[in-house]
């Protein structure tokens, strides 16, 4: 059996932030080009000995470990500005967007693809927002600097980690290695920046060879930003979380852990007429992993969770209320409990198979206040009302993936999931004419993959995925194109059958990485958000990711990456709504000693093609026309005297450009700041940063 694992840095080495461990396989991350000159005026600091060489500020995701995955750290300085939100962290990937409604909580889109396509699990539990607007995303509650990684899989080529993810998973995690003697571990940060931007982080681990206690907490701040023109964006936002665990660990090869987290915050929004007042999440989790047991059962591991969101919208916290307004809130709550059980088989040496069980519930309520005549009144009023159902999910499955080992050079994975889906419409019969009927389902996916290694470090594959998607919430809540005030029972589900073919080449300085997909879209599920109405089409997506990267010599990388993707709606004979635009990243890298600078040039393609008034799930989150393309420049450097410390430092949109993303949403009229009505919010101007970094052990 082997280990795709690839660790690596600009400069050809890694030097991990807490382990100080070392690899000499180069990675790619992608910065811009940026004259010679600029780097060389630098030349008489950076040439300092004798101090080890550590990895530049990223600001892109690192090459594939394996075929369509890869895994980042991201607890690593970032460019641009550190990430504070899940969907912030996970567009430096290629491959992914953002749709964007301000300064936080943006939609990630993967390969064009949205919401419940794209799955995201926190430490192995699913996660859903509460808002109806969806104001909430899953990785709104995501706080990056609180996980140790990060892996994405891109594509229907797993079925080990939940039902429907056509676009793939992103797994947010926290990293456990056993301590043989007693003693204290962990990391912290600080971050600071234009636009009032303060994050503090904090993690540690307390323990020995027979368990451990780990506690950390993390606070990011930030206020309106400003755009190129100066003009004040309704933005603000200030969350915060903390989490815990005490774990048992007898042996090396077991551990039974329980965890919480708790986390809250507030959020404004410039693209609609109220905003995040409360996210509260609570969570519990007890986790339980045997591994090594030798025999056919190698591996045995079973988790539950229960997860709360508690969200409040409201149009009177964090804005002026203009005069002769009503008041109002509402405060939607979502329940998710869960469990997964899987073991890992070895039934002989050139054979590995993962089999397993998974459920999962969630119930979504919902109260409100109202119009009322004050602030007070609304929240007497919505805190007074009684919470109501309006809808109610399960999902039951099972699992098996197995990889069979064919030689040294050649690999067959595959793996087949089934899922009992079931959904329970509980408005009242004035809400809806589906009110009291359910939904079952019994829902299949699967996919089979070919990988051969070619040349030391150089591999192809090509792997044929099936992925069926139950209906969401969202979706669900939409009139029907028959005009009713329901699409619950109209919307079919969701079928995606997808090739993914692609390499990872490396030859003496050179690495590059490249994917393509295609994909046929049976029943994709589009929202026209100018009717309010939900309905299948038939679609074709079409796109990939070319990552590349030249190591010049021991202190100079040049890089690049190129991602695409091309929808077409065949029932409408017209483009698939809310597709990013091509993008490139550019870029060169100097890293020796201490020392590291570099540039991100970032370039968007404009967009010509768009669905006018359709999109996905996010509120009013459609096509608004074309976008013209942009260029954004912008510059880092750090500096590392020992292995504890690390001090980073950036200029994010160095000449103060005014541009928008493609699929930012259209923005308010909202009093004391620039309104984006029918038309596009536009992202912050020039921005200074400073992230200082503690690791000890």
């Amino acid at each position: 059996m082997r280990s795709h694992v690839v660790h690596g840095c600009l400069a050809g080495c890694s030097v991990c932030l807490r382990s100080n461990e070392i690899s000499m396989t180069p990675l790619n991350f992608r910065v811009a080009a940026l004259p010679a000159a600029l780097l060389f005026a630098f030349s008489p600091v950076l040439n300092a000995q004798n101090v080890r060489t550590f990895e530049p500020v990223v600001v892109t995701a690192p090459m594939p470990d394996a075929p369509l995955t890869i895994t980042t750290d991201p607890k690593a300085p970032r460019q641009p500005v550190p990430a504070h939100d899940g969907a912030d962290f996970l567009k430096s990937i290629p491959g992914f967007s953002v749709i964007r409604k301000g300064g936080t909580d943006g939609d990630p889109v993967l390969r064009g693809f949205s919401g419940s396509r794209l799955g995201i699990l926190l430490d192995g539990q699913e996660i859903y927002g509460g808002c109806g607007a969806r104001m909430d995303p899953p990785t709104a509650y995501v706080y990056p600097e609180s996980f140790d990684r990060v892996t994405v899989l891109k594509g229907p080529q797993s079925v080990r980690y939940g039902a429907g993810q056509s676009a793939g998973v992103v797994l947010f995690e926290r990293d456990f290695k056993r301590m043989t003697t007693f003693g204290i571990k962990g990391n912290a940060s600080l971050t600071g920046g234009s636009f009032g931007r303060n994050d503090q982080m904090v993690d540690a681990t307390v323990g020995g060879p027979m368990g451990y206690v780990r506690a950390g907490g993390t606070r990011a701040q930030s206020d309106n930003y400003k755009d190129g023109e100066g003009d004040r964006v309704h933005s603000e936002y200030l969350r915060w979380s903390s989490h815990a665990a005490i774990g048992l660990t007898p042996d090396d090869n077991t551990r039974i852990e329980l965890s919480g987290n708790l986390s809250d915050g507030r959020a404004a929004y410039a693209d609609r007429a109220m905003d995040g007042s409360k996210f509260k999440r609570e969570n519990l989790s007890l986790m339980f992993e045997r591994k090594r047991m030798g025999g056919i059962v190698d591996t045995l591991e079973g988790r539950v969770y229960y997860n709360y969101v508690d969200h409040v919208m409201d149009n009177y916290s964090l804005r002026d209320v203009p005069p002769g307004t009503k008041y109002m809130a509402s405060n939607p709550d979502r329940k998710t409990t869960g469990g997964r059980l899987s073991t890992t088989l070895k039934p002989g040496d050139n054979w590995e198979v993962v089999v397993g069980a998974d459920l999962r519930q969630d119930v979504h309520t919902l109260r409100g206040s109202g119009m009322r005549n004050s602030s007070d009144a609304a929240n007497a009023a919505y805190k007074a009302a009684p919470r109501t159902e309006d809808m109610r999910f399960t999902q039951r499955g099972v699992f098996s993936e197995g990889t069979w080992f064919i030689n040294d050079a050649d690999r067959l994975i595959g793996g087949l999931r089934v899922d009992w889906h079931e959904a329970r419409d509980k408005r009242m019969p004035n809400q809806s004419i589906t009110a009291g009927q359910t939904d079952k389902r019994t829902l299949t996916s699967g996919f089979l993959r070919y990988e051969q290694d070619f040349a030391p470090g150089s591999t192809w594959f090509v792997g044929l995925g099936h992925a069926a998607r139950f209906p969401d919430y969202w979706e669900r809540m939409r009139r029907s194109p028959e005009g009713s005030n329901s699409s619950f029972l109209s919307t079919r589900p969701e079928k995606t059958t997808q090739l993914d073919i692609g390499t990872r080449w490396r030859h003496g300085p050179l690495d590059i990485a490249a994917s393509a997909f295609y994909g046929r879209v049976d029943d994709y599920i589009l929202i026209n958000w100018d009717r309010n109405q939900t309905r299948n089409v038939d679609a074709t997506v079409i796109g990939g990711e070319l990552d590349a990267a030249w190591q010049l010599n021991p202190q100079w990388q040049a890089v690049a990456s190129l991602s695409y993707v091309y929808g077409q709606n065949r029932t409408d004979a017209k483009p698939l709504a809310q597709q990013p635009p091509l993008e490139l990243r550019l870029g060169l890298n100097y890293a020796q000693g201490p020392w590291s600078a570099g540039v991100l040039w970032r370039l968007a393609a404009a967009q010509h093609r768009y669905d006018i008034g359709s999109g996905g799930i996010v509120n009013n989150g459609k096509d608004l026309g074309p976008s013209s393309g942009f260029g954004v420049l912008s510059l880092n450097a750090g500096w590392r005297p020992n292995k504890t410390l690390l001090v980073t430092a950036g200029v994010d949109n160095v000449f103060n450009k005014t541009y928008s993303e493609h699929l930012s949403k259209s923005g308010a009229n909202i009093p004391g700041n620039v309104a984006f009505v029918n038309r596009r919010i536009n992202e912050p101007g020039r921005v200074f940063w400073l992230k200082a970094q503690v690791a000890f052990d």
